[in-house]
């Protein structure tokens, strides 16, 4: 199916066929295998990592994030987990508590593939319903050096479930002065839920171009990130690939338990340069 996918994409015109016309395939994973996602190309964010979220990464586990039917699949779940982070008597949110009450995964490039300039594409369908929010996102390689925003950040796609029918773009950045910047679109495409669709990201030195589908809705102007030690968009990013959690307070919203287990599915996985 994959392979007829990819003939099609080929005698088409628009972003995808710009992209194998103009760049060689440097990196993939087809997932045209089952099990747990190649080690050799991707490794896992464990426990809670960010914005307070619900959700417990976990790692190797296929109940959370499993490759079948020649697709990855990212499973959010409701059920008790350990915490190994848990310390008694810490108020830090992510360490305070024993157990988590809900499980997720996250899947990362970190320490085995970043990429500067090109085309980042994902083929994917999107988990959906309050609270969901899957994300396909990349981050400074240099990310645990420097610390955010100062790594910099491109979210490819995120996707809201209490916002159905949008995607977001979005590009996070430190400023000349070292102040927090933001800029992104959310173009109406829809409802991108009902089935697979292309995100991707068309990389150039001086700008980004964001894509849905065919539509490009959003470019950037890298020379805003610019600081005095260089710019950050000028440097190695890798990818991440995960179902997050929303709650009360977030701008994802608080989910709902009669939604669980979430699923989202990525097709595959194509960087070009």
């Amino acid at each position: 199916m994959k392979k007829i996918f990819l003939l099609i994409a080929l005698v088409l015109c628009g972003a995808s066929t710009y992209a194998q016309q103009k760049r060689k395939l440097v990196w993939s994973d087809e997932f045209s295998y089952k099990g747990q996602p190649d080690p050799q190309k991707w490794d896992y964010e464990d426990g809670f990592v960010r914005n307070n979220e619900p959700q417990y990464y976990t790692t190797k586990r296929l109940e959370n994030c499993r490759v079948e039917n020649g697709t990855l699949v990212i499973e959010a779940r409701k059920e008790e987990f350990p915490n190994a982070r848990y310390k008694s008597g810490s108020t830090n949110w992510a360490e305070k508590e024993q157990f988590a009450h809900y499980t997720s995964a996250s899947l990362i490039t970190k320490g085995k593939a970043d990429w500067k300039y090109g085309r980042m594409e994902v083929r994917a369908k999107v988990a959906t319903g309050a609270g969901a929010w899957p994300a396909i996102w990349m981050l400074g390689a240099n990310r645990g050096a420097v610390k955010w925003p100062d790594c910099g950040e491109i979210d490819i796609m995120e996707y809201l479930g209490r916002d159905p029918s949008k995607v977001y773009g979005t590009v996070h950045y430190a400023d000349s002065l070292g102040k927090y910047q933001h800029q992104g679109e959310s173009p109406i495409v829809g409802a991108p839920a009902d089935g697979f669709h292309i995100y991707a990201l068309e990389w150039y030195p001086d700008r980004f171009e964001f894509y849905y589908d065919n539509l490009k809705y959003f470019v950037f102007d890298i020379s805003k990130a610019q600081q005095k030690e260089g710019n950050i968009f000028q440097k190695n990013f890798y990818l991440l690939l995960n179902l997050a959690l929303g709650h009360e307070g977030s701008w994802a919203g608080p989910f709902n338990d009669n939604l669980l287990p979430l699923k989202y599915y990525v097709d595959y996985v194509r960087v070009y340069q």
